[in-house]
């Protein structure tokens, strides 16, 4: 399990670098959403629904995101991954419209 401590030394990480490049960028993003989500960092209006009817990922990967969501509320990651994408469409055009037209097929 990752760790608050975990994602602030990444984050720290991300901001320390002199000319980020989109991929550092994106990973911080990806950070500061995770470490709202999980450690309730985030402001209090979130914007997010959640259905009562919870459903949980079941997801076997050995990639340490598939390690993170198995086993989670999939309404807890989709509200993450949501937010990813809202980075990705601002910080590489390209590759979010490319992760959309695969989703889309």
């Amino acid at each position: 399990m990752i760790t608050e401590k975990d994602l602030q030394e990444a984050i720290s990480e991300c901001q320390g670098v002199k000319n980020p490049s989109a991929q550092t960028c994106i990973k911080l993003a990806a950070f500061y959403t995770i470490k709202e989500h999980m450690y309730g960092n985030a402001p209090e209006d979130e914007g997010y629904s959640f259905s009562a009817d919870e459903r949980y990922i079941q997801y076997e990967s050995d990639s340490e995101f598939g390690k993170l969501i198995s086993g989670r509320k999939s309404d807890e990651i989709w509200a993450v991954m949501d937010e990813a994408m809202e980075a990705l469409q601002v910080l590489n055009p390209r590759l979010y419209a490319n992760i959309i037209r695969k989703i889309g097929r």
